[in-house]
């Protein structure tokens, strides 16, 4: 363990050496793993001491530390080539690039090996470049050694978990398992009045370009084109797994609506309908526990495990991923912001049946135009704003969150009637509430079926899908008709 900044007047070192112990412990260490070496030191200036009475001028105390205690890597650069691919990159100029840890043997770029791919057969390839990390970059080589960890170009075939041998001695390490997608969403092309206003990456042509380009590297994702709509179906690990990716693709300038995220389920060999479940860990108040506990009972969740110490309660459960779609806010408002909830797909499991959706109506926009003071003002007495005033707005747009189960289409652009008639009373001030932000993850999470996020480089509004108000009507009297 390495405590640095000794040099500070309120530094405290023998104080973080003591909960760093205690946190390991309660982690369940061994006895030999609580016993740990201790440097101190000054890394900006590049000290560092096993004793803090005696400081040194250099870094040779920490050297001699790991040299006594990290054991050596033995030497297998004789001995046949054994690669196992852990992670993949893209460049534009060199294709698909490979990186892993010659696990034993020598790598040359030019030579041709073999790889055992994930359906078992072995096919011949040429590593063209081989790079090595030095620093933070990556360094040309001709050869790499057993124990570095390389990245390679000219196997255009590469995935995680293949291995890559020697021609005349072909090993195959275990597989690395890659989970399947568990949440589907719909990126669409926008088409809202705003298009085009901030990004300029807007048509179908570069959204399935863009996505075709991150299966050269993302191989948990999934994509298959929509029928009779500009858009596809992207599938993949979790929410935070796509909206890493949407984020990354606004970054880049494009503009697009996504749907809400929906469950993929699987049947097993009894035809049984299986849904994604995935672990949930909670802390917060004891006094907001039971509100926590009772909201996972409605989601279908189980609980495994649960403790109270020093005030806060903290719970495991395991809940159908269609339950957590949208409880993330749901959990804020009821521990008033002090619990943390932590989430990861477990297994699949049983259907759970029907689950409760108890998300309130919303307030859209009736017209295009820009928000007004005085009308957000009234508004804000049945709903809570996620639109400022002044801000420009389109029919069909989401702009507030109603008080009650049902949609209502309201006019946020009125402007109060100016006259000649002045009375005391009628000039006072309007004070909003702030505006609920979202965050993308956040805002994937609120939407509902009939709703989309519309995704921008400078902007994420919440929209209907269909953004005039008769014809969501008529589409509505027809879907229930059916």
């Amino acid at each position: 363990m390495f405590i640095n900044k000794i040099d500070k007047k309120d530094q405290r070192a023998e104080e973080v050496v003591d909960e760093c112990f205690d946190l390991f412990v309660d982690l369940g260490a061994t006895d030999e793993q609580l016993d740990f070496p201790i440097v101190y030191g000054v890394a900006r200036d590049g000290q560092a001491t096993v004793d803090m009475d005696n400081p040194s001028e250099n870094l040779d105390p920490l050297f001699d530390v790991l040299l006594n205690h990290v054991e050596s890597y033995p030497d297998l650069s004789e001995e046949p080539l054994q690669l196992q691919v852990s992670t993949l990159g893209y460049d534009d100029y060199l294709g698909r690039l490979g990186t892993g840890r010659v696990t034993r043997g020598i790598i040359e770029a030019g030579k041709t090996y073999k790889v055992s791919k994930r359906d078992g057969s072995v096919v011949p390839v040429k590593v063209v470049k081989l790079f090595v990390n030095e620093g933070l970059g990556k360094v040309e080589k001709t050869e790499a050694y057993a124990g570095d960890i390389v990245t390679f170009s000219g196997v255009p075939h590469i995935s995680i978990g293949e291995t890559v041998c020697s021609s005349f001695h072909v090993v195959a390490m275990e597989m690395i398992d890659i989970e399947k997608p568990t949440l589907a969403m719909n990126f669409l092309v926008n088409d809202s009045p705003f298009v085009g206003r901030s990004g300029h990456l807007v048509t179908t042509r570069q959204i399935r370009a863009r996505l075709h380009k991150e299966l050269e590297t993302n191989v948990g994702l999934e994509v298959g084109e929509l029928d009779g709509i500009e858009g596809y179906k992207v599938s993949g690990r979790g929410e935070l797994h796509l909206s890493i990716l949407l984020e990354n693709m606004r970054r880049e300038g494009f503009e697009l609506g996504v749907s809400k995220p929906e469950v993929l389920f699987q049947t097993d060999e009894d035809g049984k309908k299986l849904e994604p479940f995935e672990k949930v860990i909670v802390s917060c108040p004891d006094a907001y526990a039971g509100a926590v506990i009772s909201a996972l009972n409605v989601k279908k969740g189980l609980m495994n495990f649960m403790s109270t110490e020093n005030g806060f309660t903290k719970l495991e459960y395991l809940v159908p991923t269609r339950g957590l779609i949208g409880y993330r806010s749901e959990f804020i408002n009821s521990t008033r912001g002090q619990g943390t909830l932590e989430k990861s797909f477990d297994s699949y499991q049983e259907h759970a049946g029907e689950i409760e959706d108890r998300r309130n109506g919303v307030f859209i926009a009736k017209e295009k135009g820009k928000t007004m003071a005085y009308s957000l003002f009234h508004l804000s007495e049945r709903a809570r704003m996620i639109v400022a005033p002044a801000v420009e707005v389109y029919a069909g747009q989401l702009i507030a969150l109603n008080s009650r189960a049902n949609d209502l289409v309201v006019n946020p652009c009125k402007n109060k009637n100016l006259t000649n008639v002045r009375s005391s009373g009628t000039d006072e001030a309007v004070k909003l509430l702030e505006p609920i932000k979202f965050t993308l993850e956040e805002a994937l999470e609120f939407i509902s079926h009939d709703e989309l996020v519309e995704i921008t480089p400078d902007a994420i509004r919440l929209r209907k899908k269909i953004l005039d108000e008769k014809d969501r009507k008529r589409f509505n009297k027809e879907l229930n008709w059916t």
